[in-house]
């Protein structure tokens, strides 16, 4: 399916969303920006969607920020939608994993988004960076942000103040990416890896991720006492008795069988 640059797959349990206007470095403008924000809000209320999965077109650019002409011609900030931020994704809050298969450049806006996913598979010609500076912008909608959480002071200060852009290698290094792997092997390595995350209950996924989320700012006390409460509702639910009935090698007692 095409919808206003934006291409939509389905791959099993898996929502793929491919930025597909590689002339402009895919470049994401106002419609394209809706058009992904519309994408992940259904993939969000399908039950049968595990998790999605988002590339760029080509092995140019994963997603070059907004698109410049458009700013040029009706001001910057389109590609920002209201409360959820640059592409529908720097803001948003979701219950389903987030992942980028990043394919080239991933810069300003672009690197805002790689930022706000859960897992982030690079080719190894990737290249990210805040290029907002050079343009006398900076990063709001979530790079320094996030960099302020993610990366050592000095490197995100470089980042955020320079402008230049950092190799996917350099990136894996400090922590940002999961895995840098050839641009050939980039699509099916991210769904292989989705693939053996999908296989475990999906509300204990969902559970681990925002008890993550929130426990970043949290006391510790606090967030012991948060993970207690959400792991005893969970003690006994039906997906934590078969796991580990299945894993002991019994029955589960509870079970209709």
């Amino acid at each position: 399916m095409t919808h206003t640059g934006l291409l939509i797959e389905r791959r099993g349990p898996v929502c793929l969303l491919t930025i597909n206007r590689d002339a402009v470095r895919n470049a994401l403008d106002a419609a394209t920006a809706r058009a992904l924000d519309e994408a992940v809000t259904q993939a969000e209320a399908d039950p049968s969607i595990g998790a999605i999965l988002l590339t760029g077109a080509g092995d140019r650019a994963f997603c070059s920020g907004m698109d410049i002409k458009e700013a040029a011609r009706m001001g910057a900030g389109h590609g920002l939608v209201p409360g959820r931020g640059f592409g529908g994704l720097t803001e948003r809050r979701r219950t389903k994993p987030l992942i980028a298969a990043v394919n080239g450049a991933a810069v300003a806006g672009g690197f805002e988004i790689v930022l706000a996913c859960d897992l982030v598979f690079a080719a190894d010609h990737a290249m990210f960076g805040l290029t907002e500076v050079k343009r006398g912008l900076f990063a709001f909608a979530g790079g320094i942000q996030r960099l302020a959480r993610q990366m050592p002071r000095a490197s995100a200060l470089a980042m955020i103040m320079t402008g230049e852009l950092v190799p996917a290698q350099r990136l894996y290094d400090l922590g940002i990416i999961t895995e840098v792997v050839p641009h050939a092997l980039l699509l099916d390595r991210a769904l292989h890896v989705i693939g053996t995350m999908l296989d475990n209950d999906w509300q204990a996924i969902n559970n681990g991720r925002q008890l993550y989320e929130l426990s970043a700012g949290m006391e510790v006390n606090h967030a012991l006492a948060l993970g207690n409460a959400w792991g005893k509702a969970t003690l006994d639910s039906a997906a934590s008795r078969a796991g580990i009935a299945a894993y002991a090698g019994l029955p589960d007692k509870h079970s209709d069988a």
